[in-house]
C-alpha cells in the first residue's frame, strides 16, 4: 500500500517536472528558433519522471503537459511535435527496447519516426496552410515529405541513442548528487 508522503512525492514531482516541461514549451514562442530543441527539452524532462516514479506517472504528466501545452504555447507547431513526437517518445522508447533483435529494433524506431514525421509533415501542410510553399517548389514540393525523411532519419538515430546516454547520465551521476546516495 502506498503512503500519503510517497503519494505526495510523486505528485510533487510530477508538478515540479510539469511546469518545467510547461514553461520550456511557452519559450517556443519568445525563441521561434528554438521550436524543436524546446519540446525536447521538455520530452527528456519526462525521463526524470519515469526513472523516479515509474512509467504510468510519466504518461499522465505527458498528458497534462500536452493538454495544457495546447493553451500555454503559441507556437502551435512545436506543441504539435511534443505531442506526436517528443513527448511520447521517451517514454514509448522504454516499450520498444525490450525487443532482443538490434535489426528489429532499429527498424520499427525508424518505422514509428518516419510515420510520425509524415503525420506531422501534412498536418503542417494541410491544417496550418502551408500547401502554397509546396506549389511554390513545384515539382520538388511533391517530394518534400520524403526529402525531408532522408534529412531527418540520422538525427533520429543520435536523439534516440542520446536518450539512453541522458539516462544513463541522471541515473548515475545526477541522482546520486541530488540524493546524496552512491
Amino acid at each position: 500500500m502506498q503512503t500519503k508522503q510517497n503519494i505526495s512525492y510523486r505528485v510533487a514531482l510530477g508538478g515540479i517536472v510539469s511546469a518545467f516541461c510547461l514553461f520550456s514549451m511557452f519559450l517556443t514562442g519568445i525563441f521561434p528558433l528554438l521550436y524543436l530543441v524546446l519540446p525536447m527539452i521538455s520530452g527528456i524532462l519526462l525521463l526524470i519522471i519515469m526513472i523516479e516514479i515509474g512509467i504510468q506517472w510519466a504518461w499522465v504528466t505527458y498528458f497534462a503537459v500536452s493538454l495544457l501545452s495546447l493553451f500555454i504555447t503559441y507556437d502551435k507547431e512545436a506543441t504539435m511535435i511534443f505531442i506526436l513526437f517528443f513527448g511520447c517518445y521517451p517514454i514509448l522508447k522504454n516499450y520498444i527496447q525490450k525487443i532482443k533483435l538490434k535489426l528489429l529494433l532499429v527498424i520499427i524506431k525508424l518505422f514509428y519516426f518516419n510515420f510520425i514525421m509524415l503525420v506531422y509533415f501534412y498536418i503542417n501542410t494541410y491544417l496550418f496552410g502551408l500547401t502554397d510553399l509546396l506549389e511554390e517548389f513545384q515539382n520538388y514540393g511533391k517530394y518534400a515529405g520524403i526529402i525531408m525523411l532522408i534529412i531527418l532519419n540520422p538525427f533520429f538515430l543520435i536523439y534516440d541513442s542520446s536518450l539512453d546516454g541522458l539516462q544513463k547520465i541522471y541515473q548515475h551521476i545526477l541522482k546520486p548528487r541530488i540524493t546524496g546516495k552512491k
